[in-house]
């Protein structure tokens, strides 16, 4: 019971800082390519663009949970798309990725 406790308040703490206009401007902003979904150059370059002067550490933090969601929630065609980043900060990005390999096993 106390782990659900946990996931839940720390899944409604994110969601409260989920804004959504913020969340669009970054598509608005970096998207070139798709205008729903995010390119690994695409993904680098707002990551460039939003880092604060002198914080390494800060930099390797944000690089390695951004490549990390990048490197498992890609898809096919190396795209990163808007529904898997939104999910993550709307807690079901798990649900999320099982939903897609699920679809995934039934084409194959």
């Amino acid at each position: 019971m106390g782990v659900t406790l946990v996931h839940m308040t720390v899944k409604e703490e994110l969601y409260d800082r989920f804004v959504l206009l913020k969340f669009e401007e970054i598509f608005s902003k970096v998207a070139h390519t798709h205008g729903n979904a995010l390119t690994s150059d695409e993904l680098m370059a707002m990551l460039k663009a939003n880092r604060e002067p002198q914080d390494y550490k800060g930099w390797i933090d944000i690089w390695t949970e951004w490549m990390t969601l990048y490197s498992l929630c890609k898809d096919n065609h190396g795209l990163l798309r808007k529904e898997t980043i939104k999910a993550v900060y709307d807690g079901s990005l798990f649900e999320h990725m099982e939903k897609e390999r699920a679809a995934a096993k039934k084409k194959a």
